[in-house]
């Protein structure tokens, strides 16, 4: 009874399985790739059909599902200028080969001629899908003519690529598009945001786990995943921004503080930084407890806390070869964040960068609080 009742219910999820995924594309997209595979076609055709012998066709078959690719999804590696002339030319090339020298059957030779294509294409990094057909298409118009596979296949490809360069480029579609460029997460307007919380490395892992073909470059794909991560703290954050859960009041010091008085400071209220303001509170830099490092020389280890211990002692003449006061070690360059800002879009540079405080300015860029991974932490877990 069960295995009957859990039948249908097997062939509805083959049904779905087997249906189409919705397309993020709107209309004016959709014209614009239409457009463009039209026109690639036509001078592509039109300047095959000049160029060439009378006696040869001045299209091949193939061409159609390359515009595809070039038009429908730049980029796409499969769609790249090398994978759309290599792939084409290259497997031409294998079957001719294969009619030449197989003694089999068409069925076998095609299908032979196919597979090594498709191997020959993934060697030579130019897996283009219309490569197959253009393969198979020498099989079965039982070509053996080596000058086929470039002219008119290559000068095909070749004149689709450049149209597909113009056509892309007027249209706002990079192509080529590089596929080994270091990915850089998009910003949105006004917002400077830090880099995913995945390095190389890790994706890298990832994709050698999936161990696919993926049909999206790398650039495109650190971009979306960073994305959907800003989208998905945007969700949960809602509108909160950094007035809303910074720390405020800020202990601060001044740019003649005592680097005694200033460490003193981070000692008793246990934390890492204190920003550095002028009579009017506005941020003139930051001390850390690794600016205190760096100014004792923390790299040797050996007698650190003698160093240390030196460094805050004040010189008892009026000049000194070391380091006196704050404003001596402090780190100038600050970054800060409005006190409107969105808390979502700082998430990132906190897990990604390292921050663990980040000053937040109001009017006339004044100090009016600090924001710490701790705020943070307490802002996600309690949510809007």
């Amino acid at each position: 009874m069960s295995t009957a009742a859990s039948l249908p219910d097997r062939l509805l999820a083959l049904l779905n399985a087997l249906r189409p995924a919705p397309q993020a594309v709107n209309a004016r997209e959709r014209l614009r790739v239409v457009a463009g595979a039209g026109l690639g076609i036509l001078l592509a055709g039109l300047l095959s059909h000049a160029s060439m012998a009378a006696s040869l066709p001045w299209l091949v078959a193939p061409l159609g599902a390359s515009a595809v690719l070039v038009f429908g999804v730049p980029a796409s590696p499969l769609a790249q200028p090398w994978a759309v002339v290599g792939g084409n030319t290259v497997s031409a090339l294998v079957g001719i080969a294969c009619m030449l020298w197989l003694p089999l059957p068409a069925l076998g030779i095609a299908a032979v001629a196919v597979a090594l294509a498709i191997a020959l294409m993934f060697l030579l990094r130019c897996l283009h899908p219309p490569g197959g057909a253009a393969s198979l298409l020498m099989v079965l118009t039982a070509q053996q003519d080596w000058h086929f596979a470039f002219v008119p296949v290559a000068l095909n490809s070749l004149l689709l690529v450049l149209a597909g360069m113009a056509y892309n480029t007027l249209t706002g579609r990079r192509y080529p598009h590089a596929q080994n460029v270091q990915p850089q997460p998009p910003a949105p307007p006004g917002a400077q945001m830090a880099p995913p919380r995945f390095g190389d490395a890790e994706l890298d892992a990832v994709l050698a786990r999936y161990n696919q073909v993926l049909d999206v470059p790398r650039d495109d794909l650190v971009g979306l995943l960073h994305e959907a991560e800003l989208l998905s703290y945007r969700n949960r954050l809602g509108g909160l921004r950094c007035v809303d859960i910074m720390s405020s009041p800020v202990i601060t010091v001044e740019f003649g503080t005592p680097l005694a008085e200033a460490w003193a400071l981070l000692q008793q209220h246990r934390i890492k930084a204190l920003p550095v303001v002028d009579r009017v509170q506005r941020i003139v830099g930051i001390v850390t407890r690794a600016d205190f490092m760096r100014a004792a020389d923390a790299e040797q280890r050996e007698g650190l806390a003698g160093r240390l211990q030196t460094l805050l002692k004040a010189s008892p003449s009026s000049h000194s070869t070391k380091p006196e006061v704050v404003g001596q070690i402090m780190t100038r360059q600050v970054r800060v964040a409005s006190a409107e800002r969105a808390i979502a879009e700082l998430v990132p540079l906190f897990s990604a960068t390292g921050h663990h405080h980040l000053p937040i300015v109001g009017e006339q860029a004044r100090l009016v609080g600090i924001l710490t991974q701790s705020d943070l932490v307490k802002a996600i877990s309690h949510g809007p």
